[in-house]
């Protein structure tokens, strides 16, 4: 269909509409993304640590492959497929620093060419842009938020399978989110039929090498899934305090019985009200080599006459009702989670490779951080807790005029935009930065 052809509205035949309006993009915000990376020295360092297995002279470079997707997923085209409708944008030709954007075969073919090597690429870029972004504001500490998902698959992939806890097919990766700022620190595809804690001590220890070695202190929580001793003397053994809740059995409650016993007691003239009580004991379970701190939480719900129990296992020496406070708190980590999928397309895993697709998380794991630290460092006060959805309307998809000159490309931003002064604020954020580069 020409795009020139412009066509009326049936509501006001007055109104007509075509795709003609010249250069133009949809995406003037990314400019400020493109202004950020530079600072931290995204773009190097992708160019310098990143290397598909391929020794073809190609026009379209490896890491700017790796550059267009990952501009591509934080504007929202997912798609490979996008890439063909967006090749003649002038937004991503500032951005990229190229006159023409690399076709879908082209980015499926690039796709093609990882392999377990650069899965270490992704390891040590992660690892050295953390040096940056730690070198802008220190952490005291680390808060490692440690959980699984379900990447849902569909037909015969390999490494898929039926996963009895989501009661779906598909893969079934580790995650592990700094639980203060949402940055995802690491991520492994596995197998769907995997167990949340199979392996999770050795997929924790890059983590607990690493900031051993920054010198700062790590706290890690976990869910059931992951009451594990193999992960317990991991973090033992790396001067990591955790607080992982167990599944209840009849053991733990006979050891907090006494505690219960005194709830009943207590609310069985009042049976409307809500009361809660602490404790702790000391606990062996049949796989472990010694005992460890059990701290528990007894609940009476309002209305309820079923006691409900919380048992968390833990090495640090807080009390029972801190410690409690302390694990509920990884409930952010489900937002994470959420926000990777649904604003990143996370969970993207169509090719028939597990090592294709392993890749191809971890290149949305980059462009979810690069944009989690733009969110966090760059933007104003106001906007640093918002979504990635509400951010992309207010910043990233504004309307801009590409203007040619001998020198210079100027772009026109859309004069009606409600947000200029959150976009200038966001930008001078971003120039007044502080920086340690290597």
């Amino acid at each position: 269909m020409d795009i020139l052809n412009a066509f009326a509205l049936n509501c006001n035949r007055q109104i007509k509409i075509n795709f003609g309006g010249g250069d133009l993009s949809s995406d003037a915000g990314l400019l400020l993304i493109k202004e950020f990376a530079s600072k931290i020295g995204f773009s190097k360092l992708t160019e310098k640590k990143f290397k598909t297995i391929d020794n073809a002279v190609r026009f379209h470079k490896d890491h700017e492959n790796l550059m267009q997707m990952i501009y591509q997923i934080i504007s929202a085209y997912f798609q490979d497929d996008c890439a063909d409708e967006l090749t003649s944008d002038p937004v991503f030709h500032a951005v990229l620093e190229k006159s023409a954007l690399a076709s879908q075969p082209t980015l499926s073919r690039f796709f093609n060419r990882m392999g377990e090597e650069t899965l270490k690429q992704f390891d040590d870029i992660d690892k050295n842009l953390r040096d940056v972004i730690y070198s802008i504001k220190h952490p005291e500490h680390m808060l490692l938020d440690l959980d699984s998902t379900l990447f849902g698959t569909y037909g015969s992939q390999e490494g898929e399978g039926f996963n009895f806890h989501y009661r779906a097919h598909g893969y079934h990766p580790l995650l592990c989110y700094d639980g203060l700022t949402g940055d995802l620190l690491r991520a492994e595809l596995r197998d769907g039929t995997l167990h949340c804690s199979n392996g999770a001590d050795q997929f924790m220890e890059p983590l607990f090498q690493e900031y051993m070695e920054r010198g700062i202190k790590t706290y890690l929580r976990g869910d059931s899934g992951f009451s594990s001793p193999k992960l317990y003397k991991a973090c033992e053994m790396n001067g990591c305090s955790y607080a992982i809740r167990l599944k209840q059995n009849s053991s733990l409650v006979t050891l907090a019985s006494d505690k219960d016993v005194d709830l009943y007691k207590a609310t069985q003239k009042d049976q409307i009200s809500h009361a809660v009580t602490y404790g702790e004991f000391m606990y062996q379970a049949g796989s472990w080599d010694y005992p460890r701190r059990v701290v528990f939480k007894i609940e009476k719900p309002y209305g309820q006459l079923i006691h409900m129990h919380t048992f968390i296992v833990t090495n640090m020496d807080m009390k029972p009702h801190q410690i409690i406070q302390f694990y509920c708190g990884r409930g952010r980590m489900e937002n994470f989670i959420k926000e990777c999928k649904s604003g990143f397309d996370f969970a993207a895993v169509s090719s028939r490779s597990k090592t294709v697709n392993a890749n191809r998380m971890r290149i949305h794991m980059l462009a979810y951080n690069l944009f989690n630290w733009f969110r966090r460092l760059a933007l104003p006060v106001n906007m640093r807790k918002q979504q990635v959805d509400t951010i992309r309307i207010k910043l990233i998809k504004i309307a801009a005029r590409a203007v040619h000159s001998a020198r210079y490309i100027t772009f026109k931003l859309c004069s009606s935009c409600p947000y200029k002064k959150e976009f200038y604020k966001t930008l001078g954020n971003i120039q007044q930065l502080t920086v340690q580069l290597e």
